[in-house]
């Protein structure tokens, strides 16, 4: 079924904030919730490595039971679930606790994020599909925008408590939405149940296929990036530059609005250039100006004026990697669109848990550890692509 360009980019996008409203809402309570816990920086960074680890490895739920019931009824159960992580949350005692309902939490958050990529592959291909994408990251970029200023917002007038209240009642919200104007799909002729031998078959011949599992990671570490930066941000900014949570979350939607802003010409440059051709270069500058970035920080050039635009310039290329790699890896898997896109949000998903898990102990509330993790993730980034997406392979012809 058809619906409308614009009307599909608003109601995917907002299905898919769900997810990045969970970590964003939450940043700016951080350094609150280690004092009001009585934990550590470690602790709180363990939140977000369960959060994202547990976001994707739920992908892999998703996707089958989508390809089996159809788009529609994962996203209310899903929703559901998010809902019962936030109640959770709200009545934490401890760190753990938190974390357990964290973990719930990306349980659910899981559904709509992954059966989202779904519906645009439903939709579209190719350049329409990538401009799709990039209407959608466009809605779901309200999250670093304004999810971070309302989350200070919230810590001002009430406990930290209230900002999984608030993700709760976006939840509601989501469902409602779903329920009315989002129709389905995928037709039931092209459904099919689950069957392990089935699975397990399309599982393989995913994994067989090296261009789709470059491309997934290409995105998962650039990625991956964004997620260490989110883990780190609120500590380095709110101890070293001093800054108040609303002032950290200006300064975290200076940061990320390079990012969606770029993201809006993916589709453009795609269909001119090839979408392959501009990941390629995305992905070169964004490596460039984090190993600049962590050369100038090691060097002792760590203002914050450094860092924010540094941060932007490689945040801008990272804009026209995301959406590109995801679009291409799902592009020859129509037949296995749902599995595809469980495998690709699990890996990425992993990969930026995985991240900050490594580089956690050495995060000291400086910007160094930061920018070396950025720079490592987007070096790796690099390698891939040079492995994936060299500029000879793509040819002339869009990708």
């Amino acid at each position: 079924m058809q619906i409308g360009f614009v009307r599909a980019a608003l109601v995917l996008g907002l299905l898919a904030a769900v997810g990045p409203f969970a970590i964003d809402l939450y940043l700016p309570a951080t350094p609150q919730i280690v004092q009001d816990l009585n934990t550590d920086d470690a602790g709180a960074h363990m939140t977000f490595t369960v959060y994202f680890i547990a976001f994707g490895l739920a992908q892999l739920i998703y996707g089958p039971i989508a390809d089996w019931l159809g788009r529609r009824p994962p996203i209310f159960v899903g929703l559901v679930v998010f809902i019962a992580g936030s109640v959770i949350c709200a009545m934490a005692t401890d760190i753990s606790m938190l974390t357990l309902g964290r973990f719930v939490q990306a349980l659910g958050a899981a559904a709509p994020m992954v059966i989202v990529r779904a519906v645009v592959r439903d939709l579209h291909t190719g350049t329409q599909a990538t401009r799709l994408m990039a209407l959608v990251m466009l809605v779901i970029s309200i999250s670093p925008l304004l999810a971070p200023l309302t989350g200070s917002f919230i810590i001002s007038l009430a406990s930290w408590r209230m900002i999984f209240g608030a993700l709760a009642l976006i939840a509601l919200l989501a469902m409602v939405l779903t329920a009315l104007r989002l129709p389905e799909t995928l037709p039931a002729d092209r459904r099919s149940p689950i069957n392990a031998a089935a699975l397990l078959r399309s599982t393989v011949y995913l994994m067989k296929d090296a261009r789709f599992l470059g491309l997934t990671m290409i995105g998962g570490f650039a990625l991956a990036s964004f997620f260490v930066f989110i883990a780190s941000a609120p500590m380095v900014y709110m101890t070293q530059y001093a800054l108040t949570p609303t002032e950290f979350s200006l300064v975290f939607a200076v940061n990320a609005v390079g990012f969606f802003a770029a993201s809006q010409f993916a589709a453009d440059l795609g269909q001119k250039y090839g979408m392959g051709r501009v990941a390629f270069w995305a992905v070169c500058g964004f490596a460039a100006a984090t190993s600049t970035l962590f050369a100038l920080v090691w060097l002792g050039l760590d203002d914050l004026p450094v860092l924010m635009a540094m941060f932007f310039l490689g945040n801008s290329c990272l804009g026209l990697v995301i959406a590109p790699t995801m679009v291409m890896a799902l592009e020859e898997h129509g037949e296995h669109a749902g599995m595809a896109s469980s495998l690709g949000g699990t890996f990425q998903m992993v990969a930026g848990g995985l991240m900050i898990l490594i580089c956690s102990p050495f995060f000291d509330r400086t910007a160094l550890p930061l920018v070396g993790a950025v720079a490592t993730c987007a070096f790796i980034a690099f390698v891939l692509a040079l492995l994936t997406l060299r500029p000879q392979q793509e040819g002339n012809a869009p990708a």
